[in-house]
This record gives C-alpha cells, sequence and structure tokens, in this order.
C-alpha cells in the first residue's frame, strides 16, 4: 500500500512548523525542507525520506515499507514507502530527530538560535 498522498503534505506541514525550517523545491519537483542549509526531510514521488541514528539505520531500513533511501544511504538516511510499519506519529518522530541531527551539524550561533 503506497503512502497516501495527504500523509506528504501532513509531514512536510510538521516538518516547516519545526523551528529554523526552510522549505524548498530542488531536483525537478522534489520537496525539501533544510535548516541552516542541512536537509532533513525529502518528499519524493517514491516516499518520504529523512535521515535517522546510525545505531537505528539498519533496524529501521530493514522494516516493511522501509528502506535505505536512494542516494542518502551512505549518510544513513532511510525511506518510508508504505505505512506497513511505521505509523505517521512514528515517521513524525523520525522527521524531528533528522532535524535534530542536522542541527547539530550547524554551528553554535546557529545550534542555539533554534535549540
Amino acid at each position: 500500500m503506497p503512502l497516501p498522498a495527504a500523509l506528504f503534505d501532513e509531514m512536510l506541514d510538521h516538518a516547516r512548523a519545526l523551528p529554523g525550517a526552510e522549505y524548498e523545491v530542488k531536483w525537478g519537483g522534489t520537496r525539501v525542507v533544510s535548516i541552516g542549509g542541512k536537509m532533513f526531510l525529502v518528499c519524493g514521488e517514491a516516499g518520504i525520506s529523512y535521515k535517522v541514528d546510525d545505531g537505528d539505520f539498519l533496524a529501521l531500513s530493514g522494516l516493511p515499507g522501509v528502506r535505505p533511501a536512494p542516494y542518502l544511504a551512505r549518510a544513513r538516511w532511510v525511506q518510508v514507502i508504505s505505512l506497513e510499519a511505521l505509523a505517521p506519529d512514528d515517521i513524525r518522530r523520525g522527521i524531528e530527530r533528522s532535524r535534530e541531527l542536522a542541527l547539530s551539524k550547524l554551528p553554535k550561533a546557529q545550534r542555539q538560535a533554534w535549540s
């Protein structure tokens, strides 16, 4: 069962409401949310992708409906392609954690502004 179109909008709205979030469309239609220039959510035709903790990557990417994100797997990103294993609340929490991971890579002044 593919992700419902409304879920993409719901997750984008959630990500865009987080402090410091910046929204843009890249690569011919892929919707991206970043903080300080660092992506933390990518919504494309195939699914919803976000960064996860290194220790969670293998377990999450092995769940039904979740896989390593194309082009971003080496940076520990997963792509959710169905709701078989993760509920919308799980995805929301994953997006929030992805933002925290991106924020941790920014200079201290930016981190403090958006923490």
